[in-house]
């Protein structure tokens, strides 16, 4: 069934957009009306919206018009979400829960055929970008401990004589990382791009050489400026990304050409949204919203994800599957500016590598005049340091705010490991 799938999906990603877009709503419309009939949240949610589905039906302007799903209907209504009525050709029925990077996780269902198409994603993304699936692969996580078995997991292993793959927490100390990927000298490593970062830092500092390295793979948040530079100066190595949530699965996935990202249209339907819910065009940065096409244990309509990407145009390789060419992240990554504009700030690591030791950085925007800087280094930053680390700042953020400087130990990841290099505490000026 994957092989069978990965051919399906060979010819679908050739498909001009009209072709995606009409086979999609096709496919919605199977889900919308199971989902009013079966759903009790939908069948409220929809008629408040005065949404008749018998009479509007599909068009346009029906679909714009119906209401946003938010997390916290989720959380509230959770049971209600559920459908009364799944066809046992969906298979089982899965319970799971988000791990909280919003600091709101939530409670969601899925079954066998969600799942099978993550899988057949996965080989997609190691299709399209040629991987070796002998290789050895080393995996730096959450939820796992430090292992060393045959195959990469489900997604291969099914169709393919995959190679090895070693596992270590994420948890554990950098220093103890590096040292264990000179042991393991993969051909793949996968972890945050955050970890990715204090790796590549250390490996060059130590001298730790990884020869086999041919890419690094990274998922779980957003790609910061600079990763894939230091991982080709570290490593010589590649680095591809993907964009996925717990919830619906595979987003986009890298092109294999080129660094940006292709929205994986034969699982989800993907807007990009302005503020007034209208589609954004390229160049332009809205929120994403997404429609699962196969979850009919719990369907997600026009669910806001919380994230912010930036629409790009259509792909010079040929694939009709539509571009996002940034994943900017939540919008509590977003800096305010006094007059009340907002933007996603960028300090790359070759911005303050050369002015002081410091391995990890982290912003805090506490109110419209000040930023905390909380940072990591190898000794104490002297005060001339943290003048021009200031001045660095205010000209990567393009304001000259109040730097409060507070040196750390570490800087902690979420319960859920996953690190955040800006985190804005002031509401939204709307």
């Amino acid at each position: 069934m994957l092989l069978a799938m990965q051919f399906q999906l060979a010819q679908s990603q050739w498909w001009d957009p009209a072709a995606l877009r009409q086979q999609q709503f096709r496919q919605i419309g199977n889900l919308l009306a199971h989902a009013i009939h079966t759903v009790p949240f939908y069948g409220e949610h929809f008629r408040t919206a005065g949404y008749d589905h018998a009479r509007d039906g599909l068009a346009p302007e029906a679909w714009a018009s119906l209401p946003f799903l938010k997390r916290e209907h989720i959380q509230r209504y959770g049971d209600a979400l559920r459908s009364r009525q799944v066809s046992s050709d969906h298979g089982r029925v899965f319970d799971y829960a988000t791990s909280g990077s919003t600091g709101t996780p939530i409670r969601f269902c899925k079954t066998e055929i969600t799942d099978f198409f993550w899988r057949a994603l996965t080989l997609r993304d190691h299709l399209w970008h040629q991987r070796d699936l002998g290789g050895k692969l080393a995996a730096i996580r959450t939820t796992v401990n430090e292992t060393e078995g045959p195959g990469w997991g489900p997604a291969t292993d099914e169709v393919f004589d995959a190679g090895s793959c070693a596992t270590l927490n994420i948890r554990t100390d950098i220093e103890a990382q590096a040292k264990w990927l000179e042991r393991q000298n993969p051909d793949y490593l996968l972890s945050h791009p955050s970890n990715i970062m204090a790796l590549a830092k250390r490996c060059g500092e130590a001298g730790i050489q990884l020869p086999r390295l041919r890419q690094v793979r990274t998922f779980g948040e957003t790609l910061m400026p600079g990763l894939r530079e230091a991982c080709l100066k570290a490593w010589g190595a590649t680095l591809t990304d993907v964009y996925s949530a717990e919830e619906v699965g595979y987003i986009a996935l890298q092109c294999p050409a080129h660094e940006h990202y292709h929205i994986q249209a034969e699982s989800l339907l993907v807007e990009i949204l302005d503020e007034k819910g209208k589609p954004c065009s390229p160049g332009e940065i809205g929120k994403v919203v997404i429609t699962t096409l196969h979850n009919f244990a719990m369907p997600l309509i026009r669910y806001e994800v919380g994230d912010y990407a930036e629409q790009g145009e259509s792909c010079p390789c040929g694939r009709g599957l539509a571009v996002l060419k940034r994943i900017m992240g939540r919008q509590r990554n977003m800096l305010t500016m006094p007059d009340g504009r907002q933007h996603w700030p960028s300090f790359p690591a070759e911005g303050w590598l050369p002015i002081a030791p410091v391995s990890q950085f982290q912003l805090v925007q506490r109110d419209l005049e000040s930023i905390e800087a909380r940072f990591v280094a190898d000794r104490p930053v002297t005060a001339d340091e943290k003048r021009r680390l200031a001045a660095m700042l205010h000209e990567y953020l393009r304001y000259p705010f109040r730097i409060d400087f507070v040196q750390m130990e570490q800087i902690e990841r979420k319960p859920n490991c996953k690190f955040e290099d800006f985190i804005s505490e002031v509401s939204p000026q709307r």
